[in-house]
């Protein structure tokens, strides 16, 4: 059994170092899953009744199943975030480039973790989808990778269900079949002990490229829920009075004459005149999403068991989460990016026998940042530079554990590092991405607050324990100015600790 020794994570600042733990060093096996709400998770009391993920379900029995992960806006910024430990506003030379979605970093500057394992003993892999920079990092960052690499190959960058264009340890291949089914074996081949030395533990980062759009399940499992029945959400067609106007932009869906309801056509803004075009029913594009889901799942039970045959399972930390969520009609939209809990949070399970608490739930939400520092403390290495987040591991040996500290997450659309400073001081009108205003945001005590770096988008604060699905903003409420007050103080306080632009605290 793991035991720390020691793990000093300043509880009012970042993470600093750590000491080495008694027994050997844990392997870690990171599941991410791409654009997945918590609501696609049969273990999640808000998922669909109808909603089986057996194998995800038992992950969360064996393990924690915390409220949510706020892991980043999109797929760039939350995986930049995961690879730094740093929020986006810390994160420099991080650049996108043309075509979409082309990018690059310059590694010097912009470090990546795995590397710093592979330093202190450990054997680093990844397989799957790759949205951070040109260069993938294979002999610098990871021993064994085979990655889509997106930006690389922009011409495939559309392929999250068909033939890819994947890099096998820096070599070119061209692969078929169902990509989240290549990943699976691929990663239990890792697990099983090819492709990687066995006398060192491992961190494996298995990137599935599903439920992301354009969401085709695998022939098993189309119509799996064909006769689920999909309840609306309330401001499924708005109106949105205590929201920014921006939602008017976002809005995804339409009713027509039929009293259905449709996703509106690419480029159809609300008021266009209707041309006859139809989108995907609501209720049908939220039963192809979640048959997306499968596929993953019976993947982590396929992990799970590979862990278990090769008596590893005792001595790998397994988390299962996804880069962010993604809005299945909540607000009116279908993105991710907007800051609310339909959009940004992912779920969260981690589990480890003997380390982490079994079948309990945690009520608390963590960063990107905060799942590396606990890597390290983990693993018993310190960190090569400071990092934003905070060591979770009190949670995981104790979910109910006091734990008062602030969940802080942005979205500054496609900037990183300096360039978001130079853009809110030359051109704030123009912090916007995806018709989603730059904001940052805190989470502590079951309370959400969010401020907009574009100027003139109103803040918002909401109630999450009594109003789970952000109806009413109460930012404007006389009676909760004290909260107010409170959660701005919080989330400058966090701005500071990680070293944000006083830009970004003074809008």
């Amino acid at each position: 059994m793991l035991r720390l020794v020691l793990s000093i994570a300043v509880a009012g600042g970042m993470a600093t170092e750590v000491v080495a733990a008694d027994g050997p060093k844990p392997n870690i096996l990171f599941i991410y899953a791409d654009d997945q709400s918590y609501k696609t998770v049969g273990c999640y009391p808000e998922a669909w009744p109808w909603v089986k993920t057996p194998h995800i379900d038992a992950l969360a029995k064996r393990g924690v199943r915390f409220h949510g992960a706020y892991l980043g806006a999109w797929c760039m910024p939350s995986r930049a975030s995961i690879l730094t430990g740093h929020q986006p506003h810390g994160i420099q030379s991080m650049r996108m480039t043309q075509p979409y979605p082309a990018s690059s970093y310059d590694p010097q500057q912009c470090p990546f973790w795995p590397a710093h394992f592979r330093k202190n003993g450990y054997h680093t892999a990844q397989i799957g989808k790759w949205h951070t920079g040109v260069d993938a990092g294979f002999g610098r960052d990871w021993d064994y990778q085979i990655v889509w690499n997106r930006p690389k190959y922009p011409e495939n960058a559309g392929a999250y269900y068909d033939t890819q264009i994947l890099e096998i340890n820096g070599e070119k291949h061209t692969v078929d079949g169902y990509p989240a089914d290549n990943y699976t074996k691929w990663a239990v081949e890792y697990i099983r002990g090819q492709h990687r030395d066995k006398t060192k533990p491992w961190f494996l980062w298995l990137c599935y490229g599903s439920i992301h759009g354009p969401s085709k399940p695998a022939a098993r499992h189309k119509g799996l829920y064909k006769d689920a029945k999909v309840p609306r959400p309330a401001d499924l067609l708005g109106p949105w009075p205590d929201k920014p106007d921006y939602l008017q932009n976002t809005l995804a869906w339409r009713q027509a004459d039929d009293g259905k309801v449709y996703a509106r056509p690419s480029g159809e803004k609300v008021g266009d005149v209707a041309q006859g075009r139809q989108g995907v029913e609501f209720e049908a594009w939220v039963r192809q999403m979640n048959e997306c889901v499968p596929a993953i799942d019976e993947g982590v039970g396929e992990l799970i068991k590979a862990l278990q045959e090769t008596d590893q399972l005792a001595n790998t930390l397994v988390i299962y989460t996804a880069d962010q969520g993604f809005a299945m009609g909540e607000h009116g939209m279908r993105m991710k990016v907007a800051p609310y809990e339909a959009t940004y949070r992912s779920p969260l399970i981690i589990s480890m026998p003997g380390t982490v608490a079994e079948g309990q739930v945690c009520q608390q939400v963590v960063n990107a940042p905060d799942l590396v520092a606990t890597f390290h403390a983990l693993a018993g290495i310190k960190p090569a530079v400071e990092l934003h987040g905070r060591d979770i591991t009190p949670l995981l040996k104790n979910p109910k554990a006091a734990w008062n500290h602030p969940c802080l997450y942005e979205h500054t659309g496609d900037r990183y590092g300096h360039d978001v400073a130079q853009l809110l001081q030359r051109q704030p009108e123009k912090a916007i991405y995806q018709r989603v205003p730059y904001y940052t945001a805190v989470i502590v005590g079951g309370w959400k607050y969010v401020r907009y770096l574009q100027p003139g988008v109103p803040e918002e604060l909401y109630d999450l324990n009594n109003d789970p699905e952000e109806m009413k903003n109460l930012a404007a409420a006389v009676v909760h100015a004290e909260k107010l007050a409170q959660m701005r103080k919080a989330l400058v306080a966090e701005l500071k600790r990680t070293q944000a632009p006083a830009v970004m605290m003074s809008n």
